[in-house]
C-alpha cells in the first residue's frame, strides 16, 4: 500500500513541549515509533497493558491515515536485568528459560487484549555490538567515562538535561535516592556498562566482561531499527526520569546532528477501585488475573479506552460488567453484517489525542441510529468488535442456571437454608464459571475452559 496524504491532521500531546501539537512525520511513507516494553521476569500487570493499549490505537490510527506498510512500530523485550537473575536464581531455573516463557505469557496476554504485533519485537541480549559500539561513541565523544569497570554517562556533560521531566539536575538530585558509588564523578551520573560476576550473565567489551545498564538497550535498539531520528516515542509516565531522560541524553549526545523522537507520549497511571494498584493493599492484578476472575481481554480493553490515556484510570468491576453489557449488545447487532466505512466524526476524535473515550461516546450513538456496519467498522479502529474475539459474547445461555441460581436464593431467604445456593455455586465455579451475585441480580459468566457438561443432570 502506498502512502496517502492523510484527509486531516492528526493532533498528540507532545510531553516534551507540553503541549498538543499538529503531527509531522519526519518520512510519511515510513512513520516510526517506539514503545518501552516489559523487563521479563513475570507476567504483565494491568499497568503493563495501558501503554501496550495505547500505543495500538495509535499503530492502527496511523496505517489507517498512512497505509499500512508506511508505519514502523518498535516494542522492546528487557531480558536483562537483575531482577531476572533473581528471579532464576529463586526459582532454580535458568534465565532463558525464564526470559523466553515470560515473553510468551506476555504476547498471549497483549494478544487477549486485541493488541497487533508491533512491526519488531527486539530482545536487548540481541544487540548488545550496537549497545556496546554506542558506548564506545560517547567516550570518544568525552560524554563517557570508566571507571572500576563499570561505564557511566557524564550528566553534566549534556546541557539540556532534565528538559523532558522539566526539573534541573538539582532538583534531581534532591529528590532521588541516588546511589553515590566512589567510581562516579557525579551522584546523577548513571550506568552504560556495568561488570559480571562468574554467576551473572556477561558479554566481553573493552571495559572487561560485563553487562549493560537499562537505559542504553532502548537508545541502541531505537537507533538500529529507527534510526537515529524517527517520530515517536513513549510509555508510562513513570518512565519519563529516569529512563526516558536518560534515553535522550546518551542518544543525543552520540548522535548530536539528529533529533532522536521528535513527540513524546505517556499515559497516566492505574487505579484499583479508587485506589493505587500496590501489593501490599492486596489489589495487585496481573492482566492474567483479571480474565482468569472471567473478564475477556474485549472487555478490558473497552473499560481502558473508556479513559483517556493522558489522566488517571480507575479499573473497577462495575465498568467491567458496563462494558460487557454494551459489548454484548453490540456484538449482537453486528453480527450478521459486514464492516463498513468508519464513521467521520469517531475517526476525528481519535485524531484528536487518541480521544478513545469520546470516541466510544460516538460508537454509542451509531449504535442507537442502528448502523452496524458504520458501529463495527469504528469499533474495529479502536481494536474492538474484532471476528476473532467474540468467543466470550457469544458463548452458550447461561441464562437457565442463572435462574435456578435466583430461585434458590430467593426460597433461601425465606427458609434461611443456604445449602442449595452453596451445593448450586460450587457446581457452577467446578464447570468454570464465575459467580456475581448483588442484591439485586444474579449472573454467570463463563472463564476461560469452561465445560458446560459439567452442569449436566444439576437440577
Amino acid at each position: 500500500m502506498r502512502y496517502v496524504t492523510p484527509m486531516t491532521d492528526i493532533f498528540l500531546h507532545n510531553s516534551m513541549t507540553r503541549a498538543k501539537e499538529r503531527f509531522i512525520p519526519i518520512d510519511p511513507a515510513n512513520v516510526r515509533m517506539y514503545l518501552c516494553g516489559p523487563t521479563v521476569y513475570d507476567r504483565a500487570h494491568l499497568g503493563n497493558a495501558r501503554n501496550v493499549i495505547m500505543f495500538d490505537v495509535l499503530f492502527r490510527l496511523l496505517r489507517h491515515e498512512y497505509g499500512e506498510n508506511c508505519v514502523t512500530y518498535v516494542r522492546n523485550f528487557t531480558d536483562v536485568d537483575d531482577k531476572i537473575n533473581a528471579r532464576a536464581r529463586q526459582a532454580g531455573r535458568s534465565i532463558l528459560e525464564i526470559t523466553q516463557k515470560t515473553i510468551q505469557w506476555y504476547l498471549d496476554d497483549m494478544a487477549a487484549l486485541g493488541n497487533i504485533e508491533p512491526t519488531h519485537m527486539p530482545s536487548a541480549t540481541q544487540y548488545i555490538a550496537q549497545m556496546i559500539t554506542m558506548i564506545e561513541s560517547l567516550i570518544d565523544k568525552g560524554h563517557a567515562y570508566v571507571g572500576e569497570g563499570h561505564v557511566l554517562f557524564s550528566v553534566n556533560s549534556y546541557s539540556n538535561y532534565g528538559a523532558l521531566s522539566g526539573r534541573s539536575v538539582d532538583d534531581m538530585i534532591a529528590g532521588a535516592r541516588v546511589e553515590v558509588a566512589p567510581y562516579k564523578r557525579d551522584p546523577m551520573d548513571f550506568v552504560l556498562w556495568k561488570p559480571s560476576d562468574h554467576d551473572t550473565p556477561g558479554w566481553d567489551s573493552p571495559w572487561g566482561r560485563g553487562r549493560p545498564g537499562w537505559h542504553i538497550e532502548c537508545s541502541a535498539m531505537a537507533k538500529d531499527l529507527l534510526g537515529e531520528s524517527f517520530d515517536i516515542h513513549g510509555g508510562g509516565n513513570d518512565l519519563m526520569f529516569p529512563h526516558h531522560e536518560n534515553e535522550i541524553a546518551q542518544s543525543q549526545c552520540a548522535h548530536p546532528d539528529a533529533q532522536f523522537a521528535q513527540y513524546w507520549l505517556h499515559n497516566e497511571m492505574l487505579q484499583i477501585e479508587g485506589k493505587k494498584m500496590s501489593k501490599s493493599l492486596g489489589n495487585f492484578f496481573t492482566v492474567r488475573d483479571l480474565m482468569d476472575q472471567g473478564f475477556a481481554g474485549e472487555v478490558i480493553r473497552f473499560v481502558f479506552l473508556s479513559t483517556n490515556y493522558g489522566k488517571p484510570m480507575d479499573w473497577t468491576k462495575a465498568k467491567a460488567r458496563e462494558a460487557e453489557n454494551t459489548l454484548s449488545k453490540w456484538r449482537k447487532t453486528c453480527a450478521a453484517v459486514d464492516a463498513s466505512e468508519i464513521n467521520k466524526d469517531a475517526l476525528e476524535t481519535i485524531k484528536d489525542d487518541l480521544n478513545t473515550a469520546g470516541a466510544i461516546a460516538h460508537l454509542h450513538a451509531i449504535a442507537a441510529r442502528g448502523d452496524a456496519g458504520g458501529l463495527k467498522a469504528t469499533a474495529q479502529l479502536l481494536g474492538l468488535l474484532d471476528d476473532g474475539m467474540g468467543d466470550w459474547a457469544t458463548s452458550i445461555d447461561l441464562s437457565k442456571w442463572e435462574n435456578m441460581l435466583s430461585q434458590a436464593r430467593t426460597k433461601a431467604m425465606e427458609t434461611k437454608d443456604f445449602s442449595e445456593i452453596d451445593r448450586l455455586k460450587s457446581a457452577f465455579v467446578s464447570a468454570g464459571l464465575d459467580v456475581r451475585m448483588s442484591k439485586t441480580d444474579v449472573k454467570l459468566v463463563a472463564k476461560a475452559g469452561f465445560q458446560v457438561d459439567r452442569l449436566d443432570g444439576l437440577d
